[in-house]
């Protein structure tokens, strides 16, 4: 009784579009979800001949690249702060976590016009105006690509606090005799934390990355709306799921490629899952 309304919900809301949505990548469908002829592959093939799409995964590996390691470094680095407060700590924990409860559109459009705000306005350009430096372009098409600046801390600011709870509460589960014997050995500082406090934590940071790999992977509602004012999107600056969102929602409104390259993007995440899990041996027993 208690969980039949959420598998209903689940299969009404999940299941059932994204079966819907494999069965429709086999046809055309055009301004409409009902399929019209059959291609088999072809949508599949057309995805994966698409220069668009394979820079829209490009854009993926760079801005992974630049998200994963910075945000589990600095989650990292505040669980060990928070935990290791003997004052305030809930009120820092609090803190910290306070950003998550934002919305990704909201804090987008904060970055976008209130901090990074065009050429010369913006608070980020307005203390540079302070110190006698020059406004720097941050929202236009410009070499260095300074947007990339936008997306990153955005990004940052949202999902630092959540994964410093996940590595708070593995913290915790650290046995303090394992602290305790390494003082008696004379260890301390780094080694203790490269000896003890690292290893203990390879569960939860494994965890850690692969949903940062997932989440950089759905990135979407920073790029949409940082990015919009271009009227069209930078070089190496539109992921996939933006690119899924034009295609499908357009004015193509092309549901058969969008699903195809849908479905691309799912076996993509599953593979990189299934592979770091079987590198870091995620959820075997022993963990």
């Amino acid at each position: 009784m208690f969980v039949g309304p959420f598998v209903l919900g689940l299969l009404v809301f999940v299941y059932v579009p994204i079966a819907w949505s494999i069965y429709l990548s086999f046809f055309d469908a055009y301004n409409t979800v009902t399929p019209s002829r059959f291609v088999g592959l072809g949508n599949y093939v057309d995805m994966l001949r698409d220069p668009a799409f394979r820079s829209s995964l490009l854009t993926f590996i760079v801005f992974a690249a630049f998200i994963v390691p910075t945000t589990f470094v600095l989650s990292l680095g505040a669980a060990l702060l928070v935990a290791r407060t003997r004052v305030m700590r809930a009120f820092f924990r609090s803190v910290f976590f306070m950003p998550v409860a934002c919305s990704y559109v909201v804090a987008a459009l904060i970055w976008k016009m209130s901090i990074f705000s065009g050429v010369r306005f913006g608070l980020v350009n307005t203390v540079l105006g302070w110190l006698g430096r020059d406004s720097i372009p941050f929202l236009s098409v410009t070499h260095p690509p300074w947007y990339w600046l936008v997306l990153v801390t955005v990004r940052l600011w949202l999902q630092v606090g959540f994964y410093m709870i996940l590595f708070l509460a593995a913290l915790q589960r650290i046995s303090p005799t394992l602290y305790e014997a390494a003082a008696i050995d004379g260890a301390q500082g780094f080694q203790v934390f490269r000896h003890i406090t690292l290893p203990q934590l390879r569960p939860a940071s494994t965890a850690v990355i692969l949903l940062l790999l997932i989440n950089a992977f759905q990135a979407f509602d920073e790029f949409f709306n940082i990015l919009s004012t271009f009227g069209g999107y930078p070089p190496y600056a539109r992921p996939p799921l933006v690119y899924l969102y034009y295609t499908a929602l357009g004015s193509g409104q092309d549901f058969g490629h969008g699903s195809a390259g849908a479905v691309i993007l799912t076996l993509l995440i599953a593979i990189v899952a299934l592979v770091q899990g079987r590198l870091t041996g995620i959820g075997r027993a022993a963990d």
